[in-house]
């Protein structure tokens, strides 16, 4: 699963700014100067630790109702979304050698049409790991 939505405790700071809390992901906080500026990097938040959950092969914690969240007076609670495919395309998009293996009929039929290997494995990929 690649897409996500937790709660975050959106509270305001007496600079003006807002500092964000996801109570259900332990040490996943982040801060903004405006709340605009706070939702961007609660997303952001959001999707590398998740991320960080994915590569690590650990549970990834459910999320709790809104319901069952208090807040303080000078807080609010949002639901925040991210999605973490996204974030590998964005910040992991190192380049990685693949051995494959083809028939020799269809690599000198490739070949001769001037295709892009690596270009028609990673479309191929990004089909097949994309979700319908």
């Amino acid at each position: 699963m690649s897409k996500y939505v937790y709660p975050a405790i959106f509270t305001s700071e007496p600079d003006g700014g807002y500092s964000v809390y996801f109570p259900d992901l332990e040490g996943c906080y982040t801060c903004g100067d405006t709340l605009a500026d706070a939702l961007f990097m609660a997303e952001d938040a959001l999707a590398l630790i998740l991320y960080g959950y994915e590569k690590d092969q650990r549970p990834i914690p459910q999320p709790s109702k809104m319901s069952d969240i208090k807040v303080t007076a000078d807080s609010f609670l949002s639901m925040v979304a991210c999605d973490t495919l996204e974030y590998r395309k964005r910040f992991n998009n190192k380049a990685v050698k693949k051995t494959l293996t083809i028939p020799e009929w269809l690599n000198e039929a490739a070949v001769a049409m001037n295709i892009n290997f690596s270009q028609v494995l990673q479309d191929a990929l990004l089909q097949r790991i994309s979700p319908q």
